[in-house]
């Protein structure tokens, strides 16, 4: 009997043509020889040991220039990733330098990842910045401005080098990437953020230097107001055109940065990217909290939102009081947990009343308006109100109560809006109701500052689900009550003590600095200033950002507004993104057309070859419609991060699910 044996056949050698960067940029590629079934770590190392140079190249990969791509599993083969002879590869280091623009202005530059997907990028920056929470933050491109020759020559960037800067776990400032120090970020623990070993309530990694110590400084403690001429030059959205435009400069999260044309060197923003902060907490967030500040102060001093002449006002008084108390004597920011623990108990004493009485009445009745139309007055008309769990209902007349009501609306996931002037007694409620055909909106009046502050509490607890019969009742209408307070004037409170170092025009936006004059608005702003120049520098900051975001167009007009073309209609229109509703936006008048929410979202989908969306809500409702400022990724990311943003919970122990995030947001099929 005879066997036969199969020999191994030999695959053919062949050169491939690698650039080694470390060659310089005029050295001519270095050829080696392989074969189509060797591994791509066997390459590097060929390579290697042909350039002769004795370092370190762990952080080095393979970088393929015509498919755009990086060789980043070194198992696999060349005949795997189906390289052939003509392929132009480059080898190159993971991570490079990057300058890096915070919400403050301050540019740093440190060593980023250029290969793995921007989300783990911004994570290792965050890392190294002590900022917990990335998810909520992103990469954009800087807006283009054209700058005269003068102005060049002027101005020249100052940039805080970090390159050489190591955590205190002895992990390079080089996160997300070498072979795979990533896969340690796929699974990583909130509580990792706020792990940092102080020193002086700063990271150790930050306190090797007298120079990084004062980076730290820079970015934990609120810079000095901005120089008036500084607000004017800056570039500002006119249009929601314009700021459709902002946030087609948004990176795509899924993808690296090499992928994307960022090069060594380039400058990007890093910028809150979703408006949900969750878990902010002074004791761990410093640097979160002071550059969330200034985001916001940004965007009321450029007018990316609208807000009253009162609301600038007291922006204004804030702004003073927080440059004065961090000048002074920075204050470390530390939380209360003996409010938190007395909420909590709180929300486990909550009594439970609807059992026994379903209706509460107020004594005084507020006014009902329809959503007001342009180019017409319509008057308030008075009825007799009653909540009724989380819905309110209201007729002619008291003794009409007993009847059926003229309507009842529920508020359980309503959009609740102060529209309040203190100086014009005007308290008003702006309420966005959902309905079947979108989002109804309603305005109430109230007479005076104690009947509105019962019926804003009783909407906001009636928005999440809660009745008056909830505990948290009486303390949201203290914390309304103190924030009308705060817009009140003093006209006879002594100021002349204050004015000498204000900068008036540093704190408002352009428009006040043509309506008034410097010596009109200081004043006024003193004035605001009284009611908050006792607030510890924490507060100032919370205080703040609660009336940021307790502005009307907060989280659209700042965060994200694209064109569209809708499905069926023929002129372009405006589509707004916030964190819980889709809002479609008449272009030419600014009007709100219709609201979605997402949790009426069945489903969404995008037909990548012609950029199409398509989205389906409850009840049938199914919109479509083609991006025309932007990609149809950008819109699909910004949809997909806030429900993801929507499944954190408080828990510190929480692992960041990277794997969810992207399913949700850079998926090329339906949802």
């Amino acid at each position: 009997m005879s066997a036969i044996f199969s020999l191994p056949v030999s695959m053919a050698a062949w050169d491939l043509s690698v650039t080694v960067e470390e060659l310089g940029p005029e050295a001519p590629p270095l050829k080696v020889s392989v074969t189509s079934d060797l591994h791509i770590g066997g390459v590097i190392l060929k390579i290697v040991e042909k350039t002769q140079i004795k370092k370190d190249w762990s952080d080095h990969a393979l970088w393929w220039e015509q498919k755009q791509q990086w060789l980043l599993r070194p198992s696999w083969t060349l005949e795997k990733y189906e390289i052939h002879a003509d392929a132009r590869l480059s080898l190159t280091p993971q991570h490079k330098p990057l300058r890096l623009g915070l919400p403050n202005g301050t540019t740093l530059r440190l060593q980023a990842c250029f290969s793995r997907p921007v989300f783990q990028t911004v994570m290792g920056v965050c890392h190294l910045l002590n900022l917990r929470h990335p998810e909520e933050l992103s990469l954009l491109r800087p807006m283009e401005v054209k700058k005269k020759k003068k102005d060049k020559e002027a101005e020249e960037e100052v940039v805080y080098d970090l390159t050489g800067l190591r955590t205190s776990s002895g992990r390079s400032s080089r996160i997300g990437g070498t072979l795979y120090i990533s896969k340690w970020l796929c699974n990583i623990p909130y509580s990792i953020f706020h792990s940092h070993t102080l020193s002086n309530g700063m990271p150790m990694h930050f306190a090797d230097s007298l120079q990084t110590e004062a980076v730290y400084k820079m970015l934990s403690v609120s810079l000095p107001a901005p120089a008036p001429e500084t607000i004017t030059k800056m570039p500002r959205t006119t249009s929601l055109v314009d700021k459709a435009q902002v946030h087609s400069r948004w990176l795509d999260s899924s993808r690296s940065l090499l992928q994307q044309g960022v090069q060594e060197h380039d400058r990007l923003l890093l910028r809150f990217k979703y408006y949900c902060f969750h878990d902010l907490d002074p004791k761990y967030d410093a640097v979160r909290l002071t550059q969330l500040y200034e985001q916001a102060r940004w965007a009321i001093l450029l007018e990316d939102v609208d807000c009253t002449e009162e609301e600038m006002m007291l922006f204004a008084a804030l702004q003073y009081h927080i440059g004065k108390v961090s000048l002074s004597e920075p204050q470390p920011m530390t939380s209360c947990p003996a409010m938190d623990d007395l909420d909590s108990a709180l929300q486990c004493l909550e009594v439970k009343m609807e059992a026994e009485e379903s209706i509460t009445y107020f004594v005084l009745s507020p006014f009902l308006r329809p959503r007001p139309k342009r180019l017409t007055l319509k008057g308030y008309k008075q009825f007799w109100f009653a909540f009724n769990n989380t819905s309110i209902s209201y007729y002619k007349s008291k003794e009409e109560s007993l009847k059926e009501p003229i309507q009842q609306m529920n508020l359980k996931g309503c959009e609740v809006a102060p529209d309040v002037s203190v100086a014009g007694q005007k308290f008003c409620i702006r309420l966005l109701i959902p309905g079947a055909e979108g989002m109804n909106e309603v305005y109430l009046r109230c007479e005076n500052e104690l009947q509105y502050s019962r019926w804003m509490a009783a909407c906001r607890l009636a928005s999440k689900g809660k009745t008056l019969a909830d505990s948290s009742f009486s303390s949201e209408v203290q914390n309304i009550q103190s924030f009308l307070a705060m817009q009140r004037t003093n006209p006879g409170a002594n100021t002349a003590q204050t004015d000498d170092s204000i900068n008036t025009y540093s704190l408002v936006s352009p428009r006040y600095h043509k309506k008034y004059k410097a010596k009109q608005l200081t004043p006024r702003i003193l004035e605001a200033y009284q009611n908050v120049a006792q607030l510890p520098l924490t507060d100032a900051l919370l205080r703040f950002l609660q009336i940021w975001q307790g502005l009307p167009d907060f989280g659209v007009s700042t965060h994200f507004l694209y064109n569209h073309r809708f499905k069926g209609c023929r002129k372009d229109e405006v589509l707004g993104v916030t964190n819980n509703r889709l809002i479609r936006i008449d272009l030419s008048i600014g009007d709100v057309v219709k609201t979605w929410r997402y949790n009426t979202m069945r489903q969404w989908n995008v037909n990548w070859d012609i950029q199409q969306m398509a989205i389906e809500f409850n009840g049938n409702v199914n919109i479509a419609f083609s991006c025309v400022t932007a990609t149809c990724k950008i819109v699909h990311e910004y949809i997909g991060g806030y429900i993801f943003m929507a499944t954190r919970t408080k828990e510190q122990a929480e692992v960041l699910n990277q794997e969810l995030f992207f399913k949700l947001t850079g998926g090329h099929e339906a949802i």
